[in-house]
């Protein structure tokens, strides 16, 4: 399917398209160089280019459920959410050490959640990123497709589980962070979260 729309695309969008490709796999390298040379990417510019990266994932899988499939579904922010969520725990626990995070904490606290274990481990946090989402979508899925659910209902019910989620995450007691979310990031593998390397090496 991607070759057909490849090869229908109007020939100056596909060279935009590889004009777009070759900017993004050359930005960690211009990031090498120093800040005075003229083709020098500043840091700003590589975390802004990895959020729009992000945004751009979720732009894609709506455009895959609504633009192919004919389902508008209007609960994708949950999927992203939950995906953010469980990096957010990783990089939670990389800033607590050996304690708490600073928020559970506040909160008098006195040990962790149980969906919070393991999520010291990067390996077992990236799997987290992938599996919760698919299995909350499979649920659901499942659900919704054996009952027919189609057109505005099938919008309503994602907007409806979207909200459901706002609603568990905004709440102190289930181990989210509140209203506050999760905040106070230091350190991603080992690296500054803040440094120029780690958004160069994130962006690679």
């Amino acid at each position: 399917m991607t070759l057909r729309l490849a090869r229908n695309a109007p020939r100056p969008l596909l060279w935009l398209g590889v004009l777009v490709i070759m900017a993004l796999l050359s930005m960690p390298f211009l990031a090498l160089l120093p800040q005075s040379h003229p083709l020098a990417v500043p840091t700003w510019l590589l975390t802004l280019t990895g959020k729009i990266l992000c945004y751009a994932v979720v732009a894609v899988a709506l455009d895959l459920v609504w633009g192919y499939a004919g389902m508008l579904s209007l609960g994708h922010g949950i999927f992203f959410a939950l995906g953010g969520y469980a990096m957010g725990m990783y990089l939670m626990r990389q800033a607590a050490g050996d304690g708490l995070p600073a928020f559970m904490s506040f909160l008098s606290w006195t040990e962790l959640p149980w969906f919070w274990w393991g999520t010291q481990h990067f390996a077992w946090a990236m799997l987290l990123v992938v599996l919760v989402p698919g299995l909350l979508a499979l649920v659901f899925g499942w659900f919704a497709f054996r009952s027919k659910i189609k057109g505005v209902y099938f919008s309503i019910m994602t907007q409806a589980l979207t909200y459901a989620g706002m609603l568990l995450f905004f709440r102190n007691e289930t181990g989210f962070g509140g209203n506050n979310g999760f905040t106070g990031f230091t350190t991603l593998l080992g690296f500054s979260v803040t440094s120029t390397g780690t958004a160069r090496r994130c962006l690679w």
